[in-house]
């Protein structure tokens, strides 16, 4: 924390920071540790991060996060975890936009490279991952010094 006089002026934190600091990430944080995605999060960006809450981690197959944490599976969760990252900040109202302005979908591609579309039901953000499956913004616009995050209720996987 800086003083400057009387008035103490918060650093924010980045998107790391910000995501250790909330019990809803505790099992997305073990898995950027494991990947060693600590780093990549943590510098300038912008990024914008879908997380995925713990409930989603525990909704897998039981042992796919036993198995993803492993040392060997290392590259197979870097991917997944950044296909839930896209560069640049996208907090909500820009992501709604983009979707009404595309005749109802938007497609991003990923950090990861592969493609996330964006759509819009009963008001609230869905993505649709490359298997077809899909993923609901849960709790939207987490601000961090060098992106925004929004919570997903389930983990979205590429190809």
């Amino acid at each position: 924390m800086l003083f400057l006089g009387t008035t103490a002026v918060l650093k924010a934190q980045n998107i790391v920071g910000v995501a250790a600091g909330n019990d809803n990430f505790t099992t997305l944080v073990t898995a950027v540790k494991a990947a060693d995605l600590v780093d990549t999060l943590s510098g300038d960006g912008p990024f914008t991060v879908f997380a995925p809450v713990n409930d989603a981690f525990a909704a897998l197959p039981e042992g796919t996060v036993a198995g993803l944490l492993k040392p060997e599976s290392k590259a197979a969760l870097t991917g997944i975890l950044t296909y839930h990252v896209v560069a640049g900040e996208y907090k909500a109202a820009a992501v709604i936009e983009a979707i009404n302005g595309n005749d109802g979908s938007f497609t991003v591609t990923t950090v990861q490279g592969g493609t996330i579309e964006l759509s819009l039901q009963d008001g609230k953000v869905i993505l649709k991952d490359e298997k077809g499956n899909s993923a609901t913004v849960v709790m939207a616009d987490v601000s961090a010094s060098n992106g925004v995050i929004h919570a997903i209720d389930t983990v979205v996987m590429p190809k």
